[in-house]
């Protein structure tokens, strides 16, 4: 098969997912257009090289509705005879679009794509589209459906992980990022977001929270415990699924669940002959992608399964990872991810993750691959894997390898 490379990973920072955020007023596909645009200027694309843009978003519905990804490259300044693909595996959209890009090129399909993804969550509010798993009663019952916040508190009462564990994930995602940013971690990738006049609308990521503690995070009342116990409440469909255990612990709030925000990443994809033509040097090779199903009412615990799959597949051990990305969509999340893999907290989210920064929904796949690469280059490492989980109950993860 033909080996797929990254050339190029960048996103924007990312803004408050709510009215007074900075990036408010961008719509999806302006936001979308200009880091097209911004991909394109750096790695000087011209015509045609481009054999497709395939771009996540989750909420298509609105002004992130249609083939949003075809919408972008009009409004960009690629050539309009590069098509789009939309496409919507919630969480991991962003990663699955880099995954279908590097699939593509592997089987032949095409020299070079660009993948990512975006959402405005300040703009089309998470679950507006009415997902058929949350609105219609007889999947819903069939599937045994919970809201997220209950899935991950479930997920920390069947593995025993407590608030104060929950926590101090956070504080310490807090003050890896605000280190991160300080020190000009993620310099490489931040396309500043610039209004129509040239001036700057935001430069580094809003939502950070670097004066985090243990104890103001203590003061938070749990955000999913009312939801759960109310009659009948979503903890006795959770307890249907798992009656050994007596009731779900409540730790989750907002402090140690991902952020809401807007953002956009993308992620240049490209096989050897294509790099020769543009005068790239690859940067790494993806060398694995994997996909899973799981247990819609834990919803959560893909990360585990999909690693397990994707290792499996490539013939590699845990061992032969170097660095980790796991979306933080909640600190149990992460927590259950390194219980199960006894994998050293330090190699994990290294510069933070979304507790800290936030979880653009179509985008944040994206992020993780691209954050993972600077960082295996910033820290001269070689191998690293970024995984999701995903709502419905799903996983994605995907290897890279520095070239």
């Amino acid at each position: 098969m033909t080996d797929a490379f990254i050339y190029d990973a960048a996103r924007t920072p990312r803004g408050k997912g709510r009215p007074d955020g900075a990036l408010h007023e961008v719509t999806s596909v302006a936001l979308s257009a200009r880091l097209l645009n911004a991909v394109k200027s750096r790695n000087g694309i011209e015509g045609a090289a481009i054999e497709d843009v395939i771009w996540g978003n989750v909420t298509q519905v609105g002004e992130q509705g249609g083939c949003l990804a075809r919408s972008a490259v009009l409004l960009s300044d690629l050539d309009q005879s590069i098509p789009g693909l939309s496409i919507n595996r919630f969480c991991a959209s962003g990663m699955e679009a880099v995954n279908l890009a590097a699939n593509q090129i592997r089987g032949g399909a095409g020299r070079a794509y660009i993948a990512g993804g975006v959402e405005m969550m300040s703009r089309v509010a998470m679950g507006s589209d009415g997902a058929a798993i949350a609105v219609d009663p007889s999947l819903a019952m069939k599937a045994g459906f919970v809201p997220q916040g209950i899935s991950a508190d479930l997920i920390a009462t069947e593995f025993g992980f407590t608030r104060q564990q929950a926590d101090a994930l956070a504080v310490e995602s807090q003050r890896r990022a605000a280190a991160a940013w300080a020190e000009g971690r993620f310099q490489r990738s931040i396309v500043p977001v610039l209004d129509q006049n040239g001036l700057t609308i935001l430069e580094r990521d809003e939502y950070l929270r670097p004066e985090t503690t243990a104890q103001t995070l203590a003061a938070l009342k749990p955000a999913f415990k009312d939801m759960g116990e109310a009659m009948p409440g979503f903890d006795r469909v959770a307890l249907m699924k798992y009656p050994h255990l007596e009731r779900i612990e409540h730790i989750h709030h907002a402090g140690n669940s991902s952020g809401i925000v807007d953002g956009a990443a993308a992620v240049l994809v490209g096989n050897a002959e294509f790099g020769r033509a543009q005068g790239l040097k690859p940067r790494a090779r993806i060398r694995a992608t994997a996909r899973i199903g799981t247990d819609p009412t834990i919803m959560l615990t893909g990360p585990v399964p999909v690693t397990e799959r994707i290792l499996r597949d490539s013939g590699m051990a845990i061992s032969d990872i170097d660095l980790f990305e796991v979306n933080e969509a909640f600190a149990s999340v992460v927590l259950r991810f390194q219980q199960a893999f006894d994998v050293d907290p330090s190699l994990v989210n290294v510069n933070g993750g979304a507790i800290a920064m936030g979880h653009p929904l179509g985008a944040t796949g994206a992020i993780l691959i691209g954050t993972l690469l600077d960082e295996l280059e910033r820290s001269d490492k070689t191998v690293g894997l970024a995984t999701l989980c995903i709502a419905s109950g799903m996983g994605a993860a995907t290897i890279i390898e520095r070239v």
